[in-house]
């Protein structure tokens, strides 16, 4: 277990962590663009591989404007020169599997390098500094592959890109492991409280961002009850999603991190979950991008895998979070998830109208359980911790 004392801070969240986030939330519009227009496997490769990268500058700089406390002078500045390292590398995505492969690689590979030694040499504790040790090694892994990808031509580079997101995604899952050297969690001095607000506002800054990119679709297309009924049933479907988890159950992830031995790892789980939400909402997005723009056409394949497979993105991930966490209100996620299954199978045949309306109907019906589950959920924990 680890020596560090056992803080319970609480510090409220900075105006510039929220303006950070806007950068990072920038991406889910731009990743939408780039599988849109790149409608294919190997389109939903790159999109996949960019995603990943975004998911884990954002993660990496968010643990460490915790850690580092984002009261001090120089985190704000790391965060402010991620910000702008971001930007950059944000409003690359959709070249830069084209003709601006070093615009989008070279600021991510000074964000990880960044972040990381920042973290290494200047964290408050001796077992965080030596966390991001482990965490740089990482980083030294992973900045090659990105490098080298962007050096290659298009048909390479995926492979060597994917590489290097699998090096980075597993690095954020596992806590960045080295042999015989592993976190240790249990005690940490961890404000888990700012952490828990940090990704509760990123997931409502990035359901809006989606609610932006769906209004987008509707504005592109004309005004009729065909089109008006698909854009404002996928917008009742991002409700439901947000409803999904505000609807009770961020109580529960509050209620359990604050109990909980080790308060660090249902976060780390929350953040690595982060990965599945953004795609779900990506994929969701561009499928009503398509709905929305020929509600009365045909179905399709592609139609049923993004406005079904969005969803359950979204839901399996809110699921395995509360089964590896909780033990609890996960079930209803998974049936969920098994329904919307079958309706992408049926959407193949379907308008695309009609496949939005059964989307709404089965996400409806899970609000409605969920808002039981949750509340049952809530009563036995406030018992078991009354006894």
């Amino acid at each position: 277990m680890s020596t560090e004392p056992l803080a319970r801070l609480r510090r409220a969240i900075s105006p510039l962590e929220l303006f950070f986030d806007l950068v990072f939330v920038f991406a889910v519009g731009q990743l939408a663009a780039h599988l849109h227009e790149e409608l294919s496997w190997r389109g939903a490769a790159e999109t996949a591989v960019m995603l990943v990268a975004v998911m884990s500058t954002w993660a990496l700089t968010s643990f460490d404007a915790t850690f580092l406390d984002i009261e001090r002078l120089r985190t704000r500045q790391l965060v402010l020169v991620v910000m702008a390292l971001g930007l950059f590398m944000n409003a690359q995505i959709p070249h830069a599997f084209d003709d601006r492969p070093w615009a989008f690689a070279v600021p991510l590979v000074a964000i990880v390098l960044l972040t990381d030694i920042t973290a290494a040499v200047s964290a408050p504790t001796a077992v965080v500094r030596h966390h991001y040790r482990r965490v740089t090694v990482w980083g030294t892994i992973s900045a090659p592959l990105w490098l080298v990808g962007a050096a290659t031509g298009n048909e390479p580079r995926l492979a060597w890109w994917a590489g290097a997101a699998a090096v980075d995604l597993a690095g954020v899952w596992l806590a960045h492991p080295l042999p015989r050297d592993v976190l240790d969690s249990e005690g940490l001095a961890f404000d888990a409280d700012h952490m828990v607000e940090r990704i509760r506002l990123f997931l409502i800054l990035q359901l809006g961002e989606t609610v932006l990119t769906i209004g987008t679709a509707i504005s592109a297309a004309p005004v009729t009850v065909p089109t008006v009924t698909a854009g404002l049933g996928v917008f009742v479907a991002v409700v439901c999603l947000w409803a999904s988890y505000f609807g009770g159950g961020e109580d529960i992830v509050t209620r359990h991190v604050a109990v909980t031995a080790d308060r660090l790892r249902p976060v780390r789980h929350a953040v690595s979950g982060k990965y599945g939400t953004l795609a779900g909402l990506v994929t969701l997005a561009v499928g009503a991008e398509l709905a929305i723009s020929h509600p009365t056409g045909h179905g399709s394949v592609q139609l049923g895998l993004l406005l079904f497979g969005g969803p359950i993105l979204y839901l399996i991930t809110q699921a395995w979070w509360y089964y590896v966490t909780t033990g609890r209100a996960w079930a209803a996620r998974l049936l969920a998830c098994l329904a919307c299954a079958v309706a992408g199978v049926a959407a193949v045949w379907l308008p695309p109208l009609a496949s939005v309306l059964i989307l709404v109907a089965i996400l409806v019906v899970l609000v409605l359980v969920l808002t039981q589950a949750h509340r049952q959920v809530l009563g036995a924990m406030a018992a078991e911790q009354s006894r």
